[in-house]
This record gives C-alpha cells, sequence and structure tokens, in this order.
C-alpha cells in the first residue's frame, strides 16, 4: 500500500514543541527507577516512545512526531539513561528487565493498551515487548531497524563502516592499542567498565562520538558535540556496550526475525534511511521479508537519524496512518 495513495491528506510535517502535562519517578525495582512523562491529550490514544542507545534516553523533540490533540504521548528513560536512577548503571539491566519496566509504566499509568513507537535501539525493544505483549499493542512504528544480530554488530563496531568513515573511524580505533583491536566490542568493554573513572570517560567519549559522526548522511555539529558531554556519553556508551557484548540477551541470533509470526496481523510501518551507516538496511530488508504486511518506506536521502527531514516526515505520516485507521474504527 502506497500511504501517499491510500491517504493523500495525511500531515507530513513535525508538530509543534510541547510541555509534559505530568512527569515523576516509578521504582521499577531495589535499585532503579525510571523518568517517565505525559504530553498531548490525556484522552488521547496512547502511545509510548522507546528511544535508541540503549541508554540514549529521550529529548524533547521526541514529543513531536505526534499529533498532540490526538494522542497521550508517554516517554520514558529506560534503566540508567537520561533522567532514570542510577545512572550509568549496568546491574539488573537486561533486555527482560525492560520489558518488565514497559509493562510496570503501562499498568502505573492504567492504559489498557497502546501504540509503539522506536527506531535503532527502541526498534529493536518495540520488536521485543510487541512480540511478548501483542495484545497491549495497537499499532507499530518502527524506524532505523536494529536487531542486534553479529552481523549488525560486526558491520558498526569491527570495521565495516569503517570503509565509508575512516575518518571517524581513526578516532574510535586509536584508542585500543593494537594487540587489542581483534574486537573492538570487548576491548571498549573492559575500559568502559575499568576502576579508573577517567579510563571511562575517554572511552565513552571515543565510542560516543562514533555513533554520532554517522548518525546523519550530512554531518550534525549538533548531534557530534554530545560526544563532549560525559553524563550523556557515560550512560550512552557503557549501557549500549553491554547489551552488545550480552548480544541483547536474546537465546539466539535470530530471535526477533523467528518470533514475527506473533505480531503479524499488529498494523506496522517500517521506516529506513537508505544510506543509514549505523543500523544498515539489510536489517529493515530481512525484516520486511519476514513480515511483508508491514509497510515498508525507505527513504531516499537519509541515514539512521529520526531528525533528518525526509524520516521524520514518514515517521510522523506513520503516525497520521494509524491515527485514520484508529478514528475509522
Amino acid at each position: 500500500m502506497d500511504l501517499k495513495k491510500e491517504f493523500p491528506e495525511l500531515n507530513r510535517n513535525l508538530y509543534p514543541q510541547i510541555e509534559p502535562y505530568s512527569t515523576g519517578f516509578l521504582k521499577v525495582s531495589d535499585l532503579h527507577s525510571i523518568y517517565w512523562e505525559q504530553s498531548g491529550n490525556p484522552n488521547g490514544h496512547p502511545v509510548v516512545f522507546l528511544h535508541g542507545g540503549p541508554g540514549g534516553g529521550t529529548s524533547p523533540s521526541n514529543r513531536r512526531f505526534f499529533d498532540p490533540e490526538f494522542y497521550r504521548i508517554i516517554l520514558f528513560d529506560q534503566r540508567g539513561a537520561g533522567k532514570s536512577t542510577p545512572h550509568a548503571c549496568l546491574v539488573e539491566n537486561t533486555t527482560w528487565d525492560l520489558i518488565k519496566d514497559i509493562e510496570k509504566l503501562r499498568e502505573h499509568l492504567e492504559i489498557p493498551e497502546w501504540q509503539v513507537f522506536g527506531g535503532s535501539w527502541g526498534s529493536t525493544l518495540a520488536l521485543v515487548y510487541s512480540q511478548s505483549h501483542p495484545d497491549k499493542v495497537t499499532g507499530i512504528v518502527l524506524r532505523g531497524i536494529f536487531m542486534l544480530r553479529k552481523k549488525e554488530i560486526d558491520w558498526f563496531y569491527e570495521g565495516g563502516a569503517a570503509a565509508i568513515y575512516p575518518d571517524a573511524w581513526e578516532q574510535f580505533r586509536d584508542l585500543i592499542p593494537e594487540h587489542e583491536r581483534g574486537c573492538f566490542v570487548d576491548a571498549y568493554h573492559k575500559r568502559l567498565n575499568s576502576d579508573d573513572l577517567e579510563t571511562q570517560y575517554a572511552a565513552a567519549r571515543a565510542w560516543t562520538k562514533w555513533e554520532m559522526m554517522t548518525a546523519h548522511l550530512l554531518p550534525n555539529e549538533e548531534n557530534i558535540k554530545r560526544g563532549d558531554d560525559d553524563a550523556f556519553s557515560l550512560a550512552f556508551a557503557r549501557i549500549e556496550n553491554h547489551y552488545f557484548v550480552n548480544k541483547g540477551f536474546f537465546p539466539s541470533d535470530s530471535f526477533l526475525l523467528d518470533n514475527i509470526e506473533k505480531i503479524r496481523d499488529i498494523s506496522t510501518t517500517i521506516v529506513q534511511g537508505r544510506y543509514d551507516v549505523c543500523c544498515p538496511m539489510m536489517s529493515a530488508w530481512d525484516l520486511h521479508k519476514a513480515w511483508p504486511e508491514a509497510e515498508f518506506k525507505v527513504v531516499a536521502d537519509a541515514g539512521h537519524s529520526a531528525n533528518e527531514p525526509g524520516i521524520a516526515a514518514e515517521l510522523v505520516a506513520a503516525n497520521e496512518k494509524l491515527k485514520s485507521i484508529i478514528k475509522k474504527n
């Protein structure tokens, strides 16, 4: 189905900035508390935004993908990320802990079912959550597909993407001595978990800058500067690396593709930048082949970031399409 033909009136522009109408912290374990917020229409259709990384946290601009008059927009920071506490903590921090947290938040907010929206690692989490609780999901929007398979991790962290960004790669590579370069994920893991905080910070800055320098089709200086923010970088790098070393805590490499049957009939749109270097299109393509029922939109002039104009437009349109379906029902 072509969105433009089927829904010619769809808005494709980001909505204006809005402020939350409620915020709070939910204690999800003896150790962890997660920050959550709600914006938009308190009586609207609930949608939960799942941020990337893992460890990336949410930002106010994330609210702009949704019509605030129609949607009750829920954002939260996953364990150790953003405003959630303890910061950058890896204890009790697994995919399955996060799935339980999403359910605890849904129950805390007294939401029977909701739409799920996620990009990059958020697409991973959206797939796992939806496969775990399909009866709680009204629709799904995915962007920059990442399924945490070995070939995806190897592409980005073991030299594949270096073919396109050799200049940025040098800075990532050179922090690690030559004799440890057999596996960069393991070498960074050692430093991100060092007893010396400065060693952790140096590794976190290099890890984060590598991703920030490759996330847009055209370099985005504001994004790259996030690598200089030690608090952000530490959570981003430590949590990402922790999940990657542990292979997403999945029982098999193809776990997400093997469980598509559980969500096959949920209305879904997949949005993918053609020149995404962080999460190359092979993953979105594999997902599309396994799940042809889902709408598949390739943005010809975009990389990875949700903030690139073409991707943002398709994400807004995907939410508008789901809004139209809900209104018809």
